[in-house]
């Protein structure tokens, strides 16, 4: 089973590398970008078959160790 987990910084916590993209493509010429928020896509080959198990695996990997939920949401998808 894939796991798509998608990491992000939770409302009101900075995000540095997103102000340096906002600068960034900003220099670029790119005009109308008022904000960025920059975030990670972890993607997962999980041998679990049972979608409720893999769910609950990946919950127990992202709370371990994949986000730090003190500053970061998290939200997983799955597929077969």
């Amino acid at each position: 089973m894939k796991a798509k987990v998608l990491v992000t910084l939770k409302t009101g916590v900075l995000d540095p590398q997103g102000k340096a993209v906002q600068h960034a493509l900003s220099s670029l010429g790119f005009t109308g970008v008022d904000d960025v928020r920059q975030g990670k896509l972890i993607e997962l080959d999980i041998a679990e078959t049972d979608p409720v198990k893999a769910r609950e695996s990946v919950e127990n990997m992202c709370r371990a160790l994949l986000a730090n939920t003190v500053i970061e949401n998290y939200s997983i998808d799955l597929a077969d």
